[in-house]
């Protein structure tokens, strides 16, 4: 559960700009889709490591 501090003197906007911030770096959304369906283990870090190899791709290229 979130908790979000707010001062008398904060505006309703300021206070959902400042929930929505908390949301995203909580990452519940990402949490929720991923929890949809199962994912084995292997898959997961097959996936994990074509991530890293493009990512080391694009560095090389960029450089």
């Amino acid at each position: 559960m979130l908790i979000i501090d707010v001062k008398d003197s904060d505006s309703i906007d300021k206070a959902l700009k400042k929930y929505k911030k908390k949301f995203e770096r909580a990452g519940i959304l990402k949490e929720l889709r991923s929890r949809q369906h199962y994912t084995k283990p292997s898959i997961k870090r097959r996936n994990e490591l074509l991530k890293a190899q493009y990512r080391q791709e694009m560095e090389t290229k960029n450089d």
